[in-house]
This record gives C-alpha cells, sequence and structure tokens, in this order.
C-alpha cells in the first residue's frame, strides 16, 4: 500500500477490461485520510470487472473512495451497497457513485453490521490488511485503512466468517490482500465454511511509504525474508455452492 494524502483525487482508467474508451481518464475525489486507490483497489476493480455481475446486488466492505464500487456499477450491477467506517469515506463514495448508473448505496458502519441480513450475489473487499506493531486497531487517521494488526488478519478474518452467510446461492466474495496476511489461511477460512476458494489474480508490487516504514519491524518478525522490496497482493475468489449449503446448514 502506498497511500499520497497529498492527493485530493486520484486518476483511474477510464475503461475497465472490456471496454473501448479513447485515452481520457477519469478522477476519483477522495477527502484527507481516504485511502488513495493504489495497486489493491486497481487490481480488486479489474478482477470485478471481469466477473459477469449484470443484475447482481453487489456488497462493498472497507470501500474507501469508491473506486471498486464504481467498478462493479459500470460492470452492471443491479444495486452497489458500499460500506466503510469512516465518516470521510462514506461521504467521497457518495460523491463517486452520483454518476455510477444503478441504485447505489453508501452507508457507514462496521461491516455487515451497516447491513443486518442483507443478502448478496457477490461480497467484494480491500480491508486493511498490513501486519502492524500495535494488536489494537486505529480508530481514527489514515492508517485505519491499512492496519490489519499483528498478524494483518484482523479485519479478514470477520469478513471471511460473516461473508459466507450473506451470499446467496452461487454467490462468490472477491477480496483482495497482501500474501504477508496469509492468503492459504484465507483460503483455509473459507472452505471451512463451505465455499469453493482459490486465487484468481497476483501482482508483484514494489514496497510503498506504508511497507518501508515498518519494513524494519516486518523483518524482525521473519514476516518478510531479506532480498528484494516487493510484496505479492492477492485476490483470493469463493463461491456459495448452487444449493446454498454451508458447513452449519444455515438457510440461504
Amino acid at each position: 500500500m502506498a497511500p499520497d494524502p497529498s492527493l485530493a483525487s486520484v486518476a483511474v482508467p477510464a475503461a475497465l477490461p472490456g471496454e473501448r474508451v479513447s485515452g481520457s481518464r477519469r478522477s476519483l475525489l477522495r477527502l484527507p485520510a481516504v485511502y488513495r486507490p493504489d495497486h489493491d483497489s486497481l487490481l480488486l476493480a479489474e478482477t470485478v470487472a471481469a466477473e459477469d455481475i449484470v443484475g447482481a446486488r453487489v456488497m462493498d466492505l472497507c470501500t474507501g473512495s469508491g473506486v471498486v464500487a464504481v467498478a462493479a456499477a459500470r460492470a452492471g450491477a443491479e444495486e452497489v451497497v458500499a460500506i466503510d467506517v469512516s465518516r470521510r469515506a462514506v461521504l467521497s463514495a457518495r460523491l463517486n457513485l452520483l454518476a455510477a448508473g444503478p441504485r447505489t448505496i453508501v452507508r457507514r458502519g462496521d461491516l455487515f453490521a451497516a447491513d443486518p441480513g442483507g443478502m448478496y450475489d457477490l461480497i467484494v473487499s480491500n480491508p486493511p490488511y498490513v501486519p502492524s506493531e500495535d494488536e489494537e486497531l486505529p480508530t481514527r487517521g489514515p492508517a485505519r485503512a491499512w492496519d490489519g494488526g499483528t498478524d494483518g488478519r484482523a479485519i479478514v478474518d470477520r469478513i471471511c466468517r460473516e461473508a459466507p452467510r450473506r451470499l446467496r446461492p452461487g454467490g462468490r466474495m472477491l477480496m483482495v490482500h497482501s500474501e504477508l496476511t496469509n492468503h492459504r489461511r484465507t483460503i483455509e477460512m473459507l472452505e471451512r465454511e463451505g465455499l469453493e476458494a482459490s486465487v484468481v489474480a497476483r501482482r508483484d508490487i514494489p514496497f510503498g511509504p506504508v511497507m518501508e516504514s515498518r519494513e524494519t519491524w516486518l523483518r524482525d518478525t521473519r514476516l518478510i525474508a531479506d532480498g528484494p522490496r516487493v510484496e505479492q497482493i492477492v485476490v483470493v475468489r469463493a463461491t456459495v455452492p448452487a444449493s446454498g449449503d454451508v458447513l452449519d446448514g444455515s438457510p440461504r
């Protein structure tokens, strides 16, 4: 992750995969302290755009600026519900989704609590996932967008536990996070819930300011090894069986 708090907006490609748009770039509004869409956000947006989601109901958890929600709306989703705990992120996403096309709703809240009982065809998320020295998650400031506890999984694990019960039969989840966050554990957790899960996209990226700021600690704790200062980000895709069955038999 490489946020740049000096920018008030960020340029993202005007064309999603499969579209033809002449050389322009669209700009997303972003209030101070809202996560600037970076390699992880764009990889997830590209993956979402490649999914068949025409007519789908989509939830975007930890929406930030709303870049992935915008991608889902432009890919043909019937409804997009974007959620973030940050007031500034919610306002940024609302502004960016004004012209998104289908029905779009932006809510402030703590993950699924912002939409009790809602069921979805697709859940997407770029959650805070960077390991940090402090087990307690920040409650304000830009670090809230990336700090994920000492193993980076404080939010990731919560999503893995609850998302399966918010997906309709045949529904899918797409979540992006770092290799440092242990994507194998993500897959194992989702498979224990009865979903079929695998990595569907990968990208190697150079360390940004956040990784650089804690590089010594990451090496001391052996979360990263000596060598190239490169991090791999992955998108995990999980699918509910068409029957809707999950491990505990919860109805869909």
